[in-house]
């Protein structure tokens, strides 16, 4: 098993950007430029490495190589994205690694990048790549390159050896369960359980019970053995039930509008681990959203713009607009569940003016965009 926390130390120590290695500063694949660009290094490092790994870690400053970490990225369906631009798409993971110095909810992300065996190529236009282009990594920079290029492996070595330096062992793992319980969450109510003798699965939170099930929020997952942190959110429900050879969560959100506010399953995530050292994560959605009157919604998403346009022009708030404003993330959630597109690209949009003027706002929205991501990439 690999300590993805030793292999990010590994790449950012040892290289610089290059034919199987990106890094930025973040990701933003919630406008159409920011997933071309997404897609393109994918497709690149696909083709640049035929044979092994390829990696993109976010959360890292392009001058000195600092770690700045990034906010936890709940996206299980990254692949979908993958699979719906590109032609013989590789397999690709986002995984969220916790670094100690990094505040709550921060982590560093990885991206890892398995080729298919065959040239990747864009299916269809985004933004200003044209469907049939075909890229490669030329040093740091991804490239266009003519379609009948020949791909060659040539980082095979290189990329075991990498990989082998962040090998797991005992003393990392039980230093990892003890930093877990006793440094980042001493507040909260820690577990933990072993699954095959082999992974060790740790989660904190805070509980509450309710006919007979507790459930959890302030929720802190993570797969010890590879520092790989599995959920995090601080608004959700989520109920929690392992087996022998399996741990699952269900994940539920709550919704409505004013007072009118019930719980909905939104996600369950099973993690199946295997006899030979290695598991499997699947993930099925179970949302099914409630549906409002159109009129009152049409009130409620033109209220909501006002007053985002309000905030992007710096002008005052009145205390009607202060009511909706903090239900804003909620309701603009609402109105894109049930038809309304454009709620979404304003609360991508408006995200920073939103932070200038109430943290707690800001950290709603970014849930409700966590959720946005769930349904539209399902």
């Amino acid at each position: 098993m690999i300590n993805k926390r030793l292999l990010i130390k590994n790449l950012l120590a040892h290289n610089d950007e290059n034919s199987f290695y990106d890094k930025k500063r973040q990701l933003n694949i919630g406008d159409k430029e920011g997933k071309a660009k997404f897609i393109k290094h994918v497709c690149a490092l696909a083709n640049s490495n035929p044979a092994n790994n390829s990696y993109i870690v976010v959360g890292v400053d392009d001058e000195d190589n600092r770690i700045i970490g990034v906010d936890f990225f709940d996206d299980s369906r990254i692949q979908n994205l993958v699979n719906a631009y590109i032609e013989n798409p590789p397999i690709i993971t986002y995984e969220n690694i916790p670094f100690p110095d990094l505040p709550e909810g921060k982590v560093v992300g990885l991206v890892t990048i398995r080729s298919a065996g065959k040239l990747s190529a864009l299916k269809k236009n985004i933004w200003k790549y044209w469907g049939g282009s075909v890229f490669f990594r030329d040093g740091s920079m991804s490239m266009p390159k003519v379609f009948d290029i020949e791909i060659k492996d040539i980082n095979s070595e290189i990329v075991s050896q990498i990989e082998q330096h962040a090998r797991n062992n005992i003393e990392l793992t039980l230093d990892g369960v003890i930093d877990f319980i006793n440094n980042r969450h001493p507040d909260l109510e820690s577990n933990y359980k072993v699954f095959k003798e082999q992974f060790v699965v740790c989660w904190a939170g805070q509980t509450k019970k309710v006919n007979d099930k507790v459930y959890y929020s302030r929720l802190d997952i993570e797969l010890i053995n590879e520092q790989v942190k599995l959920f995090y959110s601080a608004l959700d429900e989520v109920e929690i039930s392992y087996s022998e050879n399996t741990f699952t969560t269900t994940e539920y959100l709550k919704l409505g509008l004013e007072k009118h506010k019930k719980f909905y399953p939104l996600e369950r995530v099973v993690i199946t681990f295997k006899n030979n050292g290695t598991y499997r994560i699947n993930s099925k959605l179970l949302f099914e959203p409630p549906q409002y009157d159109k009129k009152m919604l049409y009130h409620i998403f033109n209220t909501n713009n006002t007053i985002l346009e309000k905030l992007k022009k710096n002008i005052p708030l009145t205390p009607s607009n202060l009511k909706d404003f903090y239900q804003l993330p909620a309701t603009h959630l609402i109105c894109y569940l049930n038809g309304f597109e454009g709620a979404k690209q304003m609360m991508e949009d408006y995200k920073e003016y939103v932070k200038a003027e109430d943290p707690s706002v800001y950290r709603s929205l970014k849930e409700a965009l966590r959720i946005l991501r769930k349904v539209r990439y399902n």
